[in-house]
């Protein structure tokens, strides 16, 4: 699957992935630490795109059906290795001209203008990255709530009490320094999702075959301009579902040289993409058809009783709620670099007390804000769509193209640039597109919403 490009040929130098220090913020010393291995980086890819999101697939196919489910999964997940490659080669590219760059702003900073980096792409980074740790908290908490149930199905504990042990543990995880610190916490999530995504196929066959399945009906849900909105609605979840949005953030925590690493990095990733995202909606969407819940895990308890053996199902929920906490720790990076610039001092040592407090103090602020948030949004999963048309698909499917494109200056003749050219403008009209879905299925969800519901 990888795809070989050709990259202009360039002059390397005595400043080949050397940065220098003065260029450097606290955020860029302390976060992104240039010390990992290719393997690490594919822990870092791994855990950043194959979470528990990825357990609306099912949901999506409801909207576009078989056939049109098949092709958008098949369509995203080639487009975007082939966009996270290219983001790759640009990276590559300008380390071994001497200038490394270790965020998403830097890259539009320097290839589009400050004002790029500084007023549209920085912004939009963040702000995808935050909403990411609040869904992530917000499904962790879901996840807590589904084993308590299990065991107490009467039980009165509400949803917002599990949000708030979720973000205490994401609270204490989040003091870790750096993002290279999560290298074995990922390789512990790459292999959690492994298995709770081995466990929902298994249990979405096993409830398929068994009496207990309902009828099967794959019609497409919705009708007239509904129909019509919930296929862009689903697009969005899919690009968001395969997003990333912090790919120079992860190449910046590998070691140098950096050539060809993150090439390896995206194949491992990859690998676990399709054995865990095409078995989940395959599965999920034959068992359940288009009553198939945003969660298929819903679709495994029925008035609150298990269709499954309850420790069947516990192993799922606890592994569910594990690997999400690491997607939180994964997407708080961004943040962490930001305020790590704002208040720790460079010039000191990292666990220097002038720098040990502020971080303690500014990385439980944000985590206890986000916590909050998920507690009082609990629909929460209809703002990340709308994420997806305004975040995911300019930072991954479009932004990589024009970088691309901007960098090397390929022929106008040449099928690279058209190609790209093609994805960009394509992207463009489904990201505006998804965002009216998006904004409307809110609006018409709008009559369910109640802050701090027990949803």
């Amino acid at each position: 699957m990888a795809v070989v490009l050709p990259i202009p040929e360039y002059a390397e130098n005595g400043g080949v992935n050397k940065i220098d220090p003065k260029e450097l913020d606290a955020g860029t010393l302390f976060v992104l630490k240039s010390q990992g291995s290719w393997l690490h980086c594919g822990y870092h890819l791994t855990t950043a795109i194959v979470a528990p999101a990825l357990l609306s697939l099912p949901f999506t196919f409801t909207l576009l059906g078989w056939i049109g489910g098949m092709i958008c999964l098949s369509t995203a997940a080639l487009i975007t290795f082939y966009s996270y490659n290219l983001l790759s080669l640009v990276l590559e590219h300008h380390a071994m001209l001497g200038k490394r760059q270790l965020r998403f702003r830097d890259m539009a900073h320097d290839i589009l203008g400050p004002g790029w980096g500084m007023y549209f792409v920085g912004p939009l980074q963040l702000g995808l990255c935050y909403g990411a740790v609040v869904a992530s908290t917000l499904l962790g908490g879901q996840s807590l709530k589904f084993i308590y149930l299990l065991s107490r199905p009467n039980g009165g504990m509400q949803l917002y009490q599990f949000i708030i042990i979720c973000g205490g543990l994401t609270l204490v995880m989040a003091q870790l320094p750096s993002f290279h610190s999560l290298r074995h916490i990922n390789l512990v999530s790459l292999i959690l999702c492994l298995v709770y995504c081995a466990c929902t196929t298994a249990g979405s066959i096993h409830i398929g075959h068994s009496n207990k399945a309902p009828v099967k009906d794959y019609s497409i849900t919705g009708v007239g301009i509904n129909r019509i909105f919930g296929i862009f609605n689903a697009i969005s979840i899919i690009a968001t579902t395969y997003g990333n949005g912090i790919i120079p953030e992860i190449q910046a925590t590998i070691a140098p040289p950096t050539t060809g690493k993150m090439l390896k990095g995206l194949l491992l990733c990859y690998s676990v993409v399709i054995s865990t995202f095409f078995s989940v909606a395959i599965s999920g969407y034959w068992a359940f058809g288009n009553q198939a819940q945003p969660s298929v895990l819903q679709n495994f308890m029925l008035d609150r009783m298990p269709l499954l053996p309850k420790w069947f199902l516990l192993i799922t929920y606890i592994f569910t709620f594990v690997q999400v906490s690491a997607v939180s720790l994964t997407y708080l990076q961004p943040t962490n670099v930001v305020l790590e610039k704002r208040f720790s001092d460079p010039n000191k040592g990292e666990f220097s007390i002038r720098n040990v407090v502020p971080r303690l103090i500014s990385r439980s602020l944000s985590v206890i804000i986000a916590t909050t948030l998920a507690a009082m949004l609990p629909f929460f999963g209809d703002i990340m769509a709308l994420f997806g048309a305004f975040g995911c698909i300019p930072l991954d499917f479009i932004l990589p193209m024009v970088f691309y494109n901007v960098t090397f200056k390929p022929s106008r003749k040449s099928i690279i640039f058209w190609g790209n050219t093609i994805i960009a403008l394509v992207s463009t009209v489904l990201s505006l597109i998804g965002a009216v879905a998006s904004v409307r299925q809110m609006v018409l969800d709008a009559k369910t919403y109640r802050l701090f519901a027990n949803m």
